[in-house]
């Protein structure tokens, strides 16, 4: 696997370097922008990792250019910070597929992430990059005479190469949707908020990083917080969100079958689930006991997905209805409401 390490320090491409050449891979550096953009094109990199600060040409504006000339599997390295986290969010929406926060201490300490994500990211597609990129945002709003007569919700659960695939949907629902919209990404701390007002801004609906103990209304999407589980309850006859910290599930926190679970219990089956993208098995038994008790299901298809490990999971368990281009999805959401909501 050959692997482009793009940092303006020499330390930090010394050390990552070394990470990745003790697993074996061909390991080429830069230390801006420019140079990135040479060596993409000189030697062809399976996945690159890049740093968001740096001299010259950004990591945001070197993505940018990567995506429309070369698009390649991109994992940024970000800073902890606020601003951090936002320009994360950002070069999601750019197509990078992933991220890893930097450590204060040194690299080594995200060795073992590092590995991981650069393994996973080397299955990507880069066609699937390319796809949603040049589809990104072009679908128009989904607009319904809605005549749902009960109470329902949607539940989509992400992983890698999700915030580019929540784009493609969340925008897409109209601002009188009938239902909330519990949204399970897999994130640290912190990046939530940021990719909720991401969405916000670009959406009609309300998106915004859900809060323990707040009352769910419809048209609205909750994102669970980055590092704590989100569950829902019902209290006399009133809905609310439940956030807590918690042993990890399917090796996440916040854990997509954690919600779904609850979903099952306050909703029964009018509930409708969707499965993104991802690696691993999170969501595929939860989305199986709501399919079981009536909801429907809906899988992204793997020509149009990310990591195609969740959806899979889910397909492989029989709790799928329907497999749908992520440009459908938001449609396929649409008519699964309105069938739920009129049974």
């Amino acid at each position: 696997m050959r692997v482009l390490v793009v940092d303006d320090s020499a330390l930090v491409r010394l050390r990552v370097s070394e990470i990745f050449r003790k697993e074996g891979f061909e390991v080429f550096t830069a230390r801006d922008g420019d140079e990135a953009l040479e060596k993409v094109r000189k030697v062809d990199p399976d996945v690159i990792t890049l740093d968001v600060n740096m001299p010259k040409i950004d990591g945001l504006k070197a993505l940018e250019k990567i995506m429309r000339e070369k698009p390649r599997p991109v994992i940024m390295l970000s800073s902890l910070t606020h601003e951090g986290a936002k320009e994360t969010i950002e070069a999601l929406r750019l197509g990078a597929v992933d991220f890893i926060a930097k450590p204060s201490g040194g690299i080594e300490e995200i060795a073992e992430e590092l590995v991981r994500k650069i393994k996973i990211a080397s299955t990507v597609n880069p066609n699937v990059i390319r796809l949603q990129n040049l589809r990104k945002l072009r679908g128009e709003v989904v607009r319904k005479k809605w005549n749902v007569r009960k109470e329902l919700c949607v539940l989509i659960g992400s992983s890698t190469g999700g915030p580019s695939a929540l784009e493609q949907v969340i925008p897409r629902l109209p601002a009188d949707f009938p239902a909330p919209v519990f949204i399970v990404q897999h994130m640290p701390p912190n990046f939530t908020k940021q990719l909720a007002e991401r969405l916000n801004e670009t959406s009609e609906i309300e998106v915004k990083e859900a809060e323990d103990n707040e009352r769910i209304r419809e048209g609205v999407a909750y994102i669970a917080p980055g590092g704590k589980h989100m569950k829902l309850r019902k209290a006399l006859n009133v809905l609310r969100i439940k956030i807590f910290d918690g042993e990890p599930v399917n090796n996440v926190k916040p854990s997509v079958d954690v919600t779904a679970n609850s979903v099952a219990e306050v909703y029964g089956g009018n509930a409708v689930g969707v499965l993104l993208t991802g690696m691993g098995e999170d969501g595929a038994r939860g989305m199986k006991k709501l399919h079981e008790l009536g909801g429907k299901i809906i899988a992204c298809s793997e020509d149009t997905c990310i990591v195609f490990g969740m959806p899979k999971a889910a397909i492989e368990l029989g709790a799928v209805d329907s497999v749908k281009p992520i440009f459908e999805i938001a449609e396929e959401i649409a008519n699964f409401v309105e069938v739920l909501g009129n049974e």
